[in-house]
């Protein structure tokens, strides 16, 4: 039998440890211990209800937008096409809870909806 090249190289380069050892020596080393974990206090994370999931996905879109701060990195980036999509998102919530949110919901999402659009369309330029 004839050997047909292939059009690309397969390489594999993961990374394997002799030991079974090895692999919990690695672990160990990037796990913090008990004590610092006990001795970071946590904070509080907020009552989870339907304000605090559109506050979360806004955050989302405004960071995407580059209008916040990555917390990771601390700095402005913008993914405009992911920030639509978070825009697009919440839109599609409004239109399914259309009739089942209070007034104030109803008016926190509106609101949102309105910044971020105006954001979305000045970006756009």
């Amino acid at each position: 039998m004839s050997e047909e090249k292939s059009g690309f190289t397969v390489k594999d380069r993961r990374v394997f440890a002799e030991k079974d050892e090895d692999i919990k020596n690695e672990e160990a080393k990037n796990e913090p211990s008990k004590q610092e974990a006990e001795d970071k206090p946590q904070a509080p994370l907020p009552e989870i209800n339907f304000a605090t999931f559109i506050f979360s996905l806004n955050a989302s879109a405004l960071l995407h937008l580059g209008v916040m701060e990555d917390p990771a990195t601390g700095r402005k980036v913008k993914n405009i096409p992911v920030g639509k999509q978070t825009i697009d998102i919440l839109g599609m919530i409004e239109e399914k809870t259309k009739g089942n949110l209070s007034k104030e919901e109803e008016n926190l999402l509106k609101n949102i909806l309105y910044d971020l659009r105006i954001i979305y369309v000045k970006e756009q330029k």
